[in-house]
């Protein structure tokens, strides 16, 4: 960051920085949640096993929600359900994070107060500015302290928190807006989840600290969380089964072993197929960009680099799944059921389908499948509230992620390869499919044209640095940016099918 900042820029970073931290004892007395035992111990097997105890204390914690889980499913419906879930998922971030677990407490309150004193129009766009203003401190805190670092610190559960919120703002207005009778198509698309009231203050804690989520999401809509909670999801008011209801053992048990599988794969793969310098992440150069590397041909430098980062997406997949199986021990995936009492499936607490995204033909169906409940946010509370704008959504999308320039090279190359694929569909579509399958030979050439494209440009948001991702961009002679505006030149010029010559 020295080479970014102007000299005079440091002295009140620097001042500002030491103020906040000046609260530091203050917050640490709050850390009152974790034994003193359960941190000796973690000491003990971080020292055994050679492993940072931040990455102990996260693993530790995404496993802790199972048990968790089960307790939660046992309580009865109602408040005590609230206050537990608010109460674990407060001791997971004491635990995981220590004293910076005050930012996400500082954080609800003071939305809670917007919600509870201000009107809903006001408060629809305060809050989000609040929300993505925090959440804007936090990461560039972190590059500033430790720029390209990999520490642990509150910005994770801080994303978490912010989306859960920032729709919660839209929710209120929608509720209000449709309550009212007043005309608006976003509030009537989004009617389902809706909400009327502000929630009490232990059910509304419970949401945003909700312990199954707080630590790898999903964040999924206040909604969905109190059904689960008040038994509404599965009985009706007078206590009656919805349909009859599903066990929730192989959904669990299903989504825990694929998250034991990608973190076997992630550990075992990243290992053999490292994209940045194992020994020195942070500083040293990527492999591949070693002098090494970039001398062997090309096919092999990006296979090498596909290989790679798939890899390192199993980390996601892991946390992901594992936050799957531990909501839908206690229903919280459960989807319920239709109104003739069939049961609808477990995807409400499911944030990517893995063999969908790996074989996405199209670029919409790769952002659908990934990060499924941020892909939700960022369409219901972001693109539709901006007129379908792409620029809006991939703009906030990378706000939300950070500020190192990784992801803006990645987020605003997207938008390239959406154009293509939208005049591809409209002039070559209509030629080539007639199955309309996805594993038909026209669906097979899309499905493997993104994954080669997407593959270039994800790079940069693994690499961060803007020297590496250009430099990374740079090998492979900026290929995936050339084909995407040779293929639009190309089919501008063609003529679009007419419905009869199909």
């Amino acid at each position: 960051m020295d080479r970014i900042l102007p000299e005079a820029a440091h002295a009140p970073i620097n001042a500002a920085i030491d103020f906040v931290y000046s609260y530091g004892p203050a917050a640490e007395k709050t850390v009152v949640l974790v034994p003193a035992f359960l941190t000796n111990y973690v000491e003990g097997l971080a020292e055994a096993t050679g492993f940072d105890t931040e990455t102990i204390n996260y693993t530790l914690g995404l496993f802790m929600c199972y048990p968790l889980g089960i307790v939660m499913n046992m309580l009865p419906y109602g408040k005590l359900k609230h206050v537990f879930s608010f109460l674990l998922g407060a001791f997971l971030l004491q635990f995981t994070i220590g004293k910076q677990w005050v930012h996400q407490m500082i954080t609800s309150l003071a939305c809670y107060a917007m919600f509870v004193f201000f009107p809903r129009k006001l408060s629809k766009t305060v809050v989000p500015v609040f929300l993505m203003t925090y959440i804007t401190l936090g990461h560039l805190h972190r590059m500033y302290i430790n720029y390209l670092g990999y520490d642990l610190d509150f910005t994770g559960p801080q994303m978490v928190i912010t989306i859960k919120l920032y729709a919660m703002a839209y929710n209120l207005y929608d509720g209000h807006l449709l309550a009212k009778g007043i005309e608006d198509r976003a509030a009537k698309k989004c009617a389902p989840w809706a909400v009327a009231d502000v929630p009490g203050i232990i059910e509304y804690l419970g949401y945003t600290f909700n312990f199954s989520t707080i630590l790898a999401g999903p964040a999924y809509e206040y909604t969905t969380y109190a059904a689960a909670c008040d038994g509404s999801l599965l009985y009706t008011a007078d206590g009656k089964p919805r349909g009859k209801i599903p066990s929730q053992i192989w959904p669990t048990i299903r989504a825990f072993l694929i998250s034991i599988i990608c973190m076997g794969l992630f550990v075992v793969g990243t290992g053999h197929f490292p994209l940045l310098d194992p020994s020195d992440p942070q500083s040293a150069t990527p492999v591949v960009l070693t002098a090494e590397f970039l001398s062997r041909p090309w096919i092999y430098r990006y296979l090498y680099q596909w290989v790679a980062l798939f890899f390192i997406r199993q980390k996601y997949y892991f946390a992901w799944k594992n936050a799957e199986g531990a909501n839908n021990i206690w229903y919280a995936g459960f989807e319920g059921f239709d109104k003739d009492g069939n049961v609808k499936g477990w995807e409400n607490a499911s944030n990517t389908k893995i063999l969908e995204f790996e074989t996405a033909p199209n670029v919409k169906t790769l952002s659908a499948m990934w990060n499924m409940k941020t892909a939700n946010w960022l369409s219901r509370y972001v693109y539709i509230r901006t007129g379908g704008s792409l620029t809006a959504t991939y703009g906030l999308s990378a706000f939300w992620h950070g500020f190192y320039p990784g992801y803006y090279m990645f987020f605003l190359s997207v938008p390239l390869l959406t154009f293509c694929e939208r005049i591809g569909r409209k002039k070559l579509t209509p030629r080539f499919e007639t199955t309309g399958s996805k594993w038909s030979p026209w669906g097979i050439v899309t499905m493997l044209s993104t994954s080669f494209v997407v593959e270039y440009m994800v790079a940069a948001f693994q690499l961060l640095s803007f020297d590496w991702a250009v430099a990374n961009w740079k090998s492979h002679l900026f290929f995936g940016h050339v084909l995407c505006f040779v293929f639009y030149a190309v089919c501008s010029q063609l003529k679009t099918p007419k419905k009869k010559e199909v």
